[in-house]
């Protein structure tokens, strides 16, 4: 969201545009976005509903590099229109980390241990769900159930059966539900205009997509120690086998770096992929869908002792549309582009490498890259004014927690609804069951099924200590 300070409105405007074309967006698409982040921003700052503030709680906070920092820094914008009343951590120096700084910015918060008592607190009308990626979809469920609003941060979930688990407790309570895939909204809206042009046939009948996601990172043996006595490391596991916990430096199997194990996570292909493949499924007009065949083009061996990150540190996987597209996913093994230009006709300095983070979009008629620094095409006349608006969303988001509020208010769908978040994950985790297994493999986007029985049997995981996504 655009920040206007002291600066009068024309002057902001001027110096607003003149940052986004310096970022590579042609001159016309940037006046359109910072026409709508200007109107998002006087949005913000109207009071809440008829019935008041909008209270929300918190579960998965801390100090660091903990995304929930990030959301509450997004929603406290909307300082007219939220309130926080709760935050929750099984870690106790997150919770009192928390509780001290929402104090600090002047809400009365209560600390919770255990998710289930904050999400059915009458002091609380939304829930932002922070957590790692084992405990989204059993968190998400029971907020649902229990009345609430849910913003709930990518990857949704863990498995291809929470993904479906979440789409029928949508459809069920009719509560809001947002994925916090912010691409499709923010970026500059690099991404969006990118799906645009792509939509609009600017590159010809598509050919290939590129996800470059990045590498995993690597640990080798991590150290067994006894956990901190501030976290309830029994129930930081919830539902995952029970494990010793690790520490060696700042390598770990808990806080932040769950995410370079198969237990709780999904590496970089639910991480950057959640991300990178949402782009690739929207361009596609394929939300809600996915691809009919899988395989693993190349991959390193992972680690396999039990004790250290077991993520694929290289790879390549294969997804083939029903419309022939292919759609690879790598650390960084794609295509090198040449002669590629940004949104103003400036040629870019040198060819544009393979392992560019980002989505590449081979056509027949053209090539386009995107990421969140970057967007280049093979012409400059790909970017010429769209005649027509490709009508992606009913409305033009420019802040993803602002959409979300919105859709409370009004009971739309966000623009990253359940039909988008979980079809989107149910492609990651497909894509993940490609590589850990080395099939071939034929997917069924509409019956959820593999045609081969060891790789369905990856679709679900059993849950220790009688959780139930219920």
């Amino acid at each position: 969201m655009l920040e206007r300070g002291t600066l009068s409105r024309r002057g902001f405007m001027t110096r607003s545009v003149a940052a986004l074309t310096a970022a590579g967006l042609p001159a016309w698409y940037a006046e359109q976005f910072f026409g709508a982040s200007a109107r998002a921003a006087d949005d913000a700052k109207k009071p809440g509903s008829a019935n008041g503030k909008l209270n929300i709680g918190v579960i998965g906070v801390g100090p660091g590099p903990r995304r929930s920092n990030a959301l509450y820094g997004e929603a406290k914008r909307f300082k007219e229109q939220v309130n926080f009343t709760a935050v929750c951590d099984v870690d106790a120096r997150h919770v009192d980390h928390a509780v001290k700084q929402y104090k600090n910015d002047g809400y009365d918060v209560k600390g919770y241990k255990d998710f289930r008592e904050l999400v059915t607190s009458k002091d609380v009308d939304a829930v932002i769900v922070a957590t790692p990626d084992h405990w989204h979809a059993i968190i998400a469920i029971a907020a649902l159930k229990a009345g609430k609003d849910v913003y709930c941060e990518k990857p949704l979930t863990l498995t291809v059966e929470e993904a479906l688990a979440m789409k029928k407790a949508v459809a069920d309570t009719k509560k809001v539900l947002q994925t916090g895939s912010q691409q499709r909204t923010e970026m500059g809206g690099k991404f969006r205009l990118a799906t645009e042009l792509v939509r609009s046939g600017r590159i010809g009948k598509i050919e290939k997509i590129e996800c470059r996601i990045g590498g995993n990172p690597q640990s080798g043996p991590i150290k067994e120690v006894d956990p901190p006595k501030e976290l309830d490391w029994d129930m930081w596991l919830g539902p995952t086998p029970k494990v010793p916990y690790r520490l060696d430096g700042n390598k770990t199997n808990c806080h932040y770096e769950f995410r370079w194990w198969y237990d709780y996570s999904g590496g970089k292909m639910t991480d950057w992929g959640a991300h990178h493949i949402d782009i690739a499924q929207w361009m596609l007009n394929a939300d809600g869908s996915g691809p009919v065949a899988l395989e693993t083009l190349e991959a390193a061996k992972p680690y396999d002792k039990g004790d250290g990150y077991n993520c694929h540190a290289t790879f390549k996987v294969q997804l083939t549309y029903g419309n022939g597209v292919k759609v690879e996913v790598s650390h960084g093994a794609g295509s090198t582009a040449k002669g590629l230009v940004d949104g103003n006709g400036n040629p870019r300095k040198g060819d544009l490498s393979g392992g560019e983070n980002g989505v590449l979009v081979i056509g027949d008629k053209g090539t386009l890259f995107v990421s969140r620094g970057l967007l280049l095409a093979s012409s400059n006349d790909i970017f010429a004014p769209l005649k027509e608006d490709p009508k992606l969303y009913p409305s033009r988001p420019t802040n993803h927690m602002g959409n979300f509020l919105d859709c409370v208010k009004t009971r739309e769908t966000p623009i990253c609804g359940v039909e988008v978040g979980a079809g989107s994950v149910m492609v990651c985790h497909t894509a993940t069951i490609a590589l850990r297994t080395g099939l071939k493999l034929k997917w069924d986007p509409k019956e959820y099924k593999f045609d081969s029985a060891e790789a369905n049997k990856h679709l679900a995981r059993e849950r220790r200590g009688g959780w139930k996504l219920a």
